[in-house]
């Protein structure tokens, strides 16, 4: 069944009477900023759980200083 036209119409009266066309305003801009609050916020986390994801993916073998100077490392103050 759900709600027909007339009753949000009714439910909407009823909140026009209770808060006032003014206080009615800014809640309604007030819950629309929610939501999109809440939305940016959800994506953000998705991004960042999938930037971790390739992260760890792509993270390269740990490398391991065994103390040793590259062959190359001293040419270029001979040149």
């Amino acid at each position: 069944m759900g709600i027909g036209f007339r009753e949000l119409l009714i439910i909407l009266a009823i909140a026009l009477l209770i808060f006032g066309a003014k206080r009615l305003r800014t809640i309604g801009s007030d819950l629309g900023a929610a939501v999109k609050g809440f939305k940016k916020a959800m994506s953000d986390s998705d991004q960042e759980e999938s930037g971790k994801q390739l992260g760890q993916e792509q993270r390269p073998d740990a490398t391991f200083d065994t103390g040793q100077k590259p062959e190359n490392a001293g040419s270029d103050k001979h040149a």
